[in-house]
């Protein structure tokens, strides 16, 4: 399919952001992916919005990736869409069977009629050229597009799938099969949720990303469905013959005062609890990236260096390869998926043993959202500090988890998670 462009220059690129996404819910397919001017090496534009399916896959896991294979390869164009967790059961011979009322698709793609992307004050537009006719009228109805604020929507009550004394339970268990020499490290994930409960989509996202400001933000909706996400993390991406792999792995709170937070910045650096963590992942990563890569191209270009979010400070490794030019993208993401930050290690022991001690099925959470470009290019975030809502439902959803390593103390990996969920609680109780 070709593509017109047309760009335009915007002078408050935050208003018309703004106006974008508004303008955007009028459509059952959105995704938008923000950076929020973030300070990192590997952007390729400061947001991007795409909307309104031309075509689309949506399938559960079995063989997801062969049938994203075949949609890629067909379409050799902008595709958007989701990795779910559980894709896992595609790539190995697993299973989930854990509690699920959230009803996302295993994996959703889609090719947009309409892509807005913003670089600094310049917006260029990308339509597929059926459509280019609608270019000017969609611009003047996005900037004439007004703020508006909703009715206040009921309380949202949060209740806990695993209450305290279970979590600690549970973590014991993980933690025997640490010292038996099953796995060395596992990603324990719980669920934080609200029954007959209504959310507007929209304004929960602005303020979790108001108070988050993450590199990898995203608001994806599908009729029904919504992901708010306020995400650190990269996944992979693929630029022409680079792949680099980003693990987060590593969690300190942020102080009050300038002098406290250089401490705490410094402790984690030195932490061996939280650079065991991440080293952990970083051998993983290493050992997924050469299942494809050109031989002797797998290296670690930054191991456990601390970058600072508005909520917590993070260590974050770098792992990137070369791959041969007919090296398939969606192959590249089959060998490498679920990422190892969420899982542990071994991957698929780690998989087995959360999944029997897990209370929810992970679903988008702790997935990937991204794209695809027409050159086989790809980008995708990893699905943590995020809201999950099915509106049909009135159901929603925030998860978070740890790592669980030998050193782990069931009382402070607590503690981590609450820390981790401090966002979007604040968020659902003082929005709606």
């Amino acid at each position: 399919m070709q593509r017109t462009s047309h760009k335009i220059q915007v002078s408050n690129i935050s208003e018309f952001k703004t106006q974008l996404l508004q303008w955007a819910q009028q459509f059952k397919t959105a995704v938008w992916l923000d950076s929020n001017n973030y300070q990192q090496k590997y952007s390729n534009f400061d947001a991007v919005l795409a909307v309104d399916a031309f075509s689309k896959i949506e399938t559960n896991y079995t063989n997801a990736f062969q049938q994203l294979k075949d949609y890629q390869s067909t379409n050799n164009d902008y595709l958007f869409g989701y990795l779910g967790y559980d894709l896992k059961n595609d790539v190995e011979k697993l299973t989930s069977s854990n509690f699920d009322n959230l009803h996302f698709a295993d994996l959703f793609f889609f090719q947009p009629k309409k892509i807005f992307f913003i670089n600094q004050n310049t917006v260029e537009i990308k339509y597929l050229t059926e459509f280019k006719s609608e270019i000017e009228t969609d611009l003047k109805e996005i900037k004439s597009v007004k703020s508006q604020k909703s009715k206040k929507e009921a309380p949202i009550k949060i209740k806990l799938r695993i209450h305290k004394d279970a979590y600690y339970q549970k973590l014991d268990s993980i933690l025997n099969h640490i010292h038996r020499g099953d796995i060395y490290e596992a990603n324990f994930c719980q669920e934080f949720y609200s029954e007959n409960s209504t959310i507007n989509p929209i304004e929960t996202y602005q303020n979790l990303n108001t108070i988050s400001k993450p590199p990898f933000a995203t608001f994806l909706k599908l009729n029904d469905k919504f992901l708010l996400s306020a995400s650190p993390e990269r996944y992979l991406k693929k630029d022409g013959d680079s792949v680099i792999c980003q693990p987060i792995k590593g969690t300190e709170k942020r102080a009050s005062s300038k002098k406290e937070d250089l401490k705490l910045i410094a402790e984690l650096e030195q932490n061996p609890k939280e650079r065991a963590e991440n080293i952990m992942i970083v051998d993983l990563v290493r050992n997924d990236l050469s299942r494809f890569a050109i031989k002797g191209t797998v290296k670690v270009n930054e191991l456990c260096k601390v970058y600072t979010f508005e909520q917590v400070h993070q260590l974050i490794s770098t792992v990137s390869c070369k791959v041969k030019k007919d090296t398939h993208p969606v192959d590249i993401l089959k060998n490498t998926f679920p990422m190892g930050s969420m899982t542990g290690a071994p991957k698929i022991s780690a998989m087995k043993i959360i999944e029997e001690l897990e209370e929810t099925k992970r679903g988008l959470y702790s997935g990937a959202v991204g794209y695809f470009t027409p050159k086989g290019d790809f980008d995708f975030n990893v699905i943590i500090r995020s809201i999950l809502y099915n509106a049909s439902k009135k159901y929603v959803s925030y998860s978070v988890g740890g790592a669980i390593t030998a050193q782990s103390i069931p009382e402070k990996e607590y503690e981590e998670c609450l820390l981790k969920a401090k966002a979007m609680k604040y968020v659902l109780l003082n929005t709606n």
